[in-house]
């Protein structure tokens, strides 16, 4: 393995989980090296515009990191779709797969309606909205160790291993969605139902975690 590529690859998983920025010696205290070589591994992925420095001096992830997830986002998507679409069908409710954007908000990547439902819910991908509100944000921060001032829905879905919101993103829509599991914990990617009436919400829950655990499953 090479010790400078996994390295750098630190450096950048650190900046990832903190998006506000760090100086070159908290990154240096955080991945384990002197801050020389801390230094020129951020000059180097500077050059690859993966990170960049703001007014103050502090680095951050930079648009670089953009374009090397497209890709991966394309075949995220790819694996997702089958899953919703069983999803759809079983819950005849339009479901969604929901990526956090940065720390404030989450974005809607694939959104698959229900082929025989009467009635369902409408609206489009790439719509984004704060992670704190709706299912999706609050089963995202419910992935990630308890924090203080946290809502008490986020320690809910904590524990039960699913969120429920009615009419936070969407008035008059009750949302159910679970992360999709991670072998570090914290995840950035949900799976969820949009629907009108929740009789049984326990069971949806499950059927709503079944299906994020059968794409962690896939994306493996």
């Amino acid at each position: 393995m090479s010790k400078t590529l996994h390295h750098g690859l630190l450096v950048l998983e650190l900046l990832s989980e903190n998006p506000k920025g760090l100086s070159t010696t908290e990154i240096a205290e955080g991945v384990g090296l002197h801050r020389t070589v801390a230094h020129r591994l951020v000059r180097t992925l500077e050059a690859h515009h993966l990170c960049r420095r703001d007014e103050f001096k502090r680095i951050l992830p930079a648009t670089g990191l953009v374009s090397l997830a497209e890709p991966v986002e394309r075949d995220l998507r790819a694996l997702a779709r089958p899953v919703l679409e069983h999803l759809a069908d079983a819950t005849r409710a339009t479901t969604h797969l929901v990526v956090r954007e940065d720390e404030s908000e989450v974005r809607a990547l694939l959104v698959v309606e229900p082929r025989e439902a009467k009635v369902h819910v409408s609206f489009r991908p790439g719509q984004t909205h704060p992670v704190d509100a709706g299912s999706a944000g609050l089963a995202l921060l419910a992935s990630a160790p308890p924090l203080d001032g946290e809502r008490p829905e986020v320690a809910e879905a904590r524990r039960q291993g699913y969120a429920v919101t009615d009419g936070e993103v969407i008035p008059a829509v009750i949302g159910v969605s679970a992360a999709v599991p991670t072998r570090r914990g914290r995840s950035t990617t949900s799976v969820g139902v949009s629907v009108f009436e929740l009789p049984d919400a326990a069971q949806l829950g499950r059927t709503v975690t079944e299906a994020a655990a059968e794409l962690a499953d896939r994306l493996r």
